[in-house]
């Protein structure tokens, strides 16, 4: 994750849980395993965090409230475009996020979809808002032939919008180095976009 750049000790931490939660899991993950990875006295995630669970909790705080907050930014810099080109933006600004934070994007999506109560419950606020976000722009742009399917709809886009961070080890081979998660981005993207043409052409 990228958002402490004005505490690099901090910084090299939270990179490494990252890292290490992407790998091995929460539970399969021990402070002792994140000092080493971030080269740092375990007494310093101590100060820093008091435990693992609090570690945790500051990264999927600080991902959720930068994350809803670009989202924010986007549909507020969009509100006179057409509703399916509102959509279109805030479909790119979550796949770039999620992308530019792969491994605590996987480590979260990957918890969620497996219904883990001790993401769920630190997250349930940021996901309800998420979710206002993402439904509200999408009905948006859909007819009314297509309003009795639009519960199925929308989870044919969110499901869409976790695919390749639910099922990363699909994508491995795919994505190596910067300019290829700037070229994954903007293909996955453009089939996103492609799949709305394709449902409101009607």
């Amino acid at each position: 994750m990228s958002t402490l750049k004005n505490n690099p000790s901090k910084q090299k931490v939270m990179d490494a849980a990252s890292s290490l939660f992407f790998q091995k899991g929460f539970h399969g993950t021990s402070v002792r395993d994140i000092a080493d990875k971030a080269c740092v006295n375990v007494s310093l995630i101590s100060y820093y965090f008091k435990s693992k669970q609090g570690l945790l909790e500051h990264g999927v705080t600080t991902y959720y409230e930068l994350y809803l907050q670009l989202i924010e930014e986007t549909l507020q810099a969009s509100e006179n475009d057409s509703a399916i080109t509102r959509l279109k933006k805030l479909i790119e600004t979550i796949i770039q996020y999620r992308q530019k934070n792969h491994q605590f994007s996987c480590f979260i999506l990957r918890e969620l979809s497996l219904d883990s109560v001790f993401v769920r419950e630190m997250a349930v606020t940021y996901i309800a808002k998420e979710n206002h976000y993402i439904s509200n722009t999408f009905y948006s742009i859909l007819n009314k032939k297509q309003k009795p399917d639009q519960q199925f709809l929308l989870m044919q886009l969110k499901g869409m919008l976790i695919t390749p961070y639910v099922l990363q080890n699909e994508w491995k081979n795919q994505v190596v180095g910067e300019f290829s998660h700037t070229a994954f981005v903007r293909k996955y993207v453009r089939i996103i976009h492609d799949w709305l043409d394709y449902i409101v052409q009607d």
